[in-house]
C-alpha cells in the first residue's frame, strides 16, 4: 500500500507539473504576439481585449491593451493561433491564421473600424515577417521543412549545414562517449564546441564535450531555429552559434506518424580497388514513429516518439599472406626472416635490412 501511495503522489506532481508548465520555463522554449491597438485615426485604444486561442488545442490566452494601445502576449507554445481583439465602440477585430515560432515575436498591428462589437472584421491577408523587435540574424525550420529535408542518417544536427558559415569537420567522438551521434560543425569560423544547444529551454550541450546532449528524433521536433549572430544575452555563452529546438506536444485530435528508412549492400557500389566479384554483407536500418493526442481536451495533451537503428557493415581490406619460404625461415631463435622473395617487388637495388642491425650497421658501413 504504501508503495502504491508513493506512485499516486508521483502521479499527481507528473500532472500538477503538466498543468503548470506554461510558467515553468524561459523565453527560448516560447514564441509570443506582440502589436499596437489603434482606431482609424491612428490613435491608440486603450483597454481593448485581446484573446489568442491556439488553432489545434483551443486554449486561449486574454490580455488587454494598455494606455499606448500596445499588448504582448507571451509563452505561447509555437503553433498557429487566432488573434480576435474587441474594443467598446469598435467591431471586432479577427485575423483566423497568425504563425508563432520558437524565440519570435509575431506582430499583430489591428486598426479597428467603428461599429457595434458584434460586427467582426476578418482579415485574411498574411502577417507581415519583418522583425523589427530585435535584431538576431537567424534561420527557422518548421515541422515540415524538419521532416522532409534530406538529412544524412536523419541526424537533426545536421540542420546546421543550411546556415551559410558552417563546416563539418571529418572527425567525431568515440561512440562510447558519443552514443546520440552528434557532429562536430564549425559555425562563423568558430570551434564547434563555440555552438550552444537547447531543447525546450533547457541546456543541450556536453559541458566537457562540446557536444550536443539529447540529438532528437526528426518526428518529435516542431521547430528548429538557427540563430548565427546577435542572439539574445541570456545565450551569451555561445560564441559562434545557437541551436534552439522545441519538441511537439499533442493536439485535440489524435494524430501520428511511422517511418522505416533501409540502406544494404544491393544499393552501393563496388570498391573499384577491390577484384572481388561481390561485395561485402552491409544492412542498416532506421525505423519509429509518433504519436500524440488528448488526455483532457482543452486541458491536458500528450505526445511520444522513438527511433531505433539497427545496423551491421561488412568491409573489404587488402592484406598480404607470406609466402611459404618467410614462414619456414622465420623461427624465434634465430629472430631473422628470409625476405629475400620480396626483392622484386621493391624498387632501388633490391637490398632489405634487418632493423636489428641499425646500430651494427651505422658504425661499420660496409
Amino acid at each position: 500500500m504504501r508503495r502504491l501511495a508513493m506512485v499516486g503522489w508521483v502521479l499527481v506532481l507528473c500532472l500538477a507539473l503538466g498543468f503548470g508548465a506554461s510558467t515553468a520555463t524561459g523565453q527560448a522554449v516560447y514564441g509570443s504576439i506582440i502589436g499596437t491597438v489603434t482606431d482609424p485615426q491612428g490613435n491608440a485604444v486603450a483597454g481593448a481585449k485581446v484573446t489568442v486561442t491556439s488553432v489545434t488545442k483551443n486554449t486561449t490566452d486574454e490580455t488587454s491593451t494598455n494606455d499606448s494601445g500596445n499588448y504582448s502576449v507571451i509563452h505561447l507554445i509555437p503553433d498557429t493561433y487566432r488573434v480576435k481583439v474587441e474594443g467598446t465602440g469598435f467591431k471586432a477585430y479577427t485575423v483566423p491564421n497568425v504563425l508563432v515560432q520558437v524565440d519570435t515575436a509575431t506582430r499583430v498591428d489591428p486598426q479597428l473600424q467603428v461599429g457595434e462589437v458584434t460586427q467582426t472584421v476578418e482579415v485574411t491577408g498574411e502577417v507581415p515577417q519583418l522583425k523589427t523587435d530585435r535584431a538576431d540574424v537567424s534561420l527557422d525550420f518548421s515541422s515540415d521543412y524538419v521532416e522532409k529535408l534530406p538529412l544524412v542518417n536523419r541526424n537533426f544536427q545536421s540542420l546546421l549545414l543550411s546556415a551559410p558559415g558552417t563546416q563539418q569537420i571529418g572527425w567525431s567522438h568515440a561512440a562510447t562517449e558519443n552514443p546520440q551521434g552528434s557532429q562536430q560543425t564549425f559555425v562563423q569560423g568558430q570551434h564547434f564546441s563555440g555552438t550552444g544547444y537547447e531543447l525546450d529551454g533547457t541546456d543541450n550541450q556536453d559541458p566537457i564535450l562540446g557536444i550536443i546532449v539529447i540529438n532528437p528524433n526528426l518526428d518529435s521536433v516542431e521547430e528548429a531555429k538557427i540563430t548565427l549572430m546577435n542572439y539574445d544575452a541570456e545565450f551569451g555563452k555561445s560564441i559562434a552559434g545557437l541551436m534552439v529546438a522545441s519538441t511537439k506536444s499533442g493536439t485535440n485530435d489524435i494524430h501520428g506518424s511511422a517511418f522505416w528508412f533501409r540502406n544494404s549492400d544491393a544499393t552501393q557500389a563496388r570498391n573499384p580497388f577491390d577484384a572481388s566479384p561481390t561485395l561485402p554483407s552491409s544492412k542498416w536500418n532506421q525505423f519509429g514513429g509518433s504519436v500524440g493526442g488528448a488526455v483532457i481536451k482543452n486541458k491536458l495533451f500528450y505526445f511520444a516518439d522513438y527511433q531505433g537503428t539497427r545496423q551491421a557493415n561488412g568491409y573489404t581490406n587488402h592484406v598480404t599472406t607470406p609466402m611459404s619460404t618467410v614462414l619456414s625461415t622465420c623461427t624465434a631463435s634465430s629472430g631473422l626472416c628470409d625476405l629475400s622473395v620480396y626483392n622484386s617487388l621493391i624498387g632501388g637495388d633490391g637490398k632489405l635490412y634487418n632493423p636489428n642491425s641499425y646500430v651494427q650497421n651505422l658504425a661499420d658501413p660496409s
